[in-house]
């Protein structure tokens, strides 16, 4: 450490932004102390097999069935209560990128799905949201996992086509009326839409969100894909927020 980083810590001691205890040791530089990043409850099996949807399933899930057929499987880290809510929040609302690096160290453990071939592609914010936000917070993300994964990130691989209302406070129902042709495939070359003859990567595509509730974003970014050609498709978020089941 410098002798400026030294006189930094000491006037400045770092604290978990969660908690507020004082960062030591290897967490110095994080934002988010090994406690608390403890506390982040894993989403674990038993579940569906594709959207992982909690058990029990009383016949197929009704939850991940209208999904495009490109979208393999969607898997999430924790689930997004106390702590992990706290961190999403203060992700998309705190002006604080930085904590997508101690997010994505959750979202590492359920990569099973990544492969050196892979490439992320982080949902898109509409351009008046990136304004107001300054950043995109899937992107950050996603750019934050890239590292760690040594897999290349496409922020610009898919465009919002339009603004849509937050999904927050809507019914499983109106979510996925709300974001119903809300993406398009970008090619610099022809332009912005959706075509078969759009040169995507013959690798997975992984999408990179913050929170999955119904998984109506990530199908809606999937069918956009799948149009353009994508036949391999994964979601993949730091959150899951707890639903009804659907079935």
């Amino acid at each position: 450490m410098s002798n400026l980083a030294a006189v930094e810590q000491l006037l400045l001691p770092a604290e978990c932004l969660l908690c507020h205890a004082l960062l030591v040791g290897g967490d110095i530089q994080r934002l988010v102390c090994a406690v608390c990043r403890q506390r982040w409850r894993p989403v674990r099996p038993p579940w569906c097999e594709r959207c992982a949807q909690p058990e029990p399933h009383f016949g197929p899930c009704r939850l991940c069935s209208d999904w495009p057929a490109a979208l393999r499987s969607v898997r999430s880290a924790v689930w997004l209560s106390d702590g992990a809510r706290a961190a999403v929040h203060a992700l998309k609302y705190g002006r604080l990128p930085r904590i997508a690096a101690d997010m994505a160290v959750a979202m590492n453990r359920v990569a099973e799905v990544a492969d050196v071939s892979s490439v992320l592609v982080p949902i898109p914010l509409a351009p008046k949201r990136l304004r107001q936000r300054g950043y995109n917070q899937s992107e950050a993300l996603a750019r934050a996992l890239g590292r760690q994964l040594k897999v290349p990130v496409l922020p610009d691989l898919l465009a919002r086509t339009r603004e849509t209302p937050t999904q927050t406070a809507l019914t499983p129902e109106t979510r996925l009326a709300n974001v119903a042709g809300a993406f398009e495939t970008r090619n610099a070359e022809r332009g912005t839409g959706n075509s078969s003859a759009f040169p995507l990567p013959s690798s997975a595509l992984i999408l990179v969100d913050d929170v999955f509730t119904t998984g109506a974003t990530l199908a809606e970014a999937a069918r956009a894909l799948e149009q353009a050609g994508a036949t391999r498709i994964v979601g993949m978020t730091f959150a899951r927020a707890a639903i009804p089941d659907f079935t």
